[in-house]
């Protein structure tokens, strides 16, 4: 049987004035941004910490934690970028990434080929083997007084 890997990520920025807003590599204009040591693209982190967390190389903090000055301000697409280094070096790659942002804003469903395809450069994944999905709070919970946005991601 071939070797298998599932990883679950999770992460969560507040809103931040003074900001650009970044999401799965793409820059949202004229949106608040999300405050964080790097760029706080929620969506990047989120597939970081899934894909280590498949092969159990530690989470994104024991790689690029928030007291190193070399990752403050690192973009999302960087961090993702050297997380899939740390798999090659493992002799691992993803098959396949499945995220889901939650917030009220921005939309997504505009930009959510976009995202898909940017991802997808990323990772080295064929766009087909790379799913963006969002939905809105509607009021409740961690997100839904607007405050901030979360993205949960599933990899293989």
């Amino acid at each position: 049987m071939a070797d298998r890997a599932v990883g679950l990520g999770f992460d969560v920025h507040a809103f931040a004035p003074g900001r650009p807003l970044w999401l799965g590599g793409l820059r949202f204009e004229g949106e608040r941004g999300l405050a964080g040591h790097s760029d706080g693209d929620v969506v990047c982190h989120a597939i970081a910490d899934a894909l280590l967390g498949a092969v159990a190389l530690g989470d994104v903090g024991s790689h690029f934690p928030d007291t190193d000055p070399a990752t403050e301000g690192m973009s999302g697409a960087e961090l993702l970028g050297r997380t899939l280094h740390l798999l090659a070096e493992d002799g691992r790659s993803p098959v396949s990434v499945d995220v889901t942002i939650v917030c009220d804003r921005p939309s997504i469903a505009t930009r959510r080929l976009e995202m898909r395809e940017r991802l997808a450069r990323i990772a080295g994944l064929p766009v087909e083997r790379v799913s963006v999905k969002a939905t809105r709070p509607e009021g409740l919970g961690l997100t839904g007084d607007g405050v901030g946005c979360l993205a949960l991601t599933v990899v293989t």
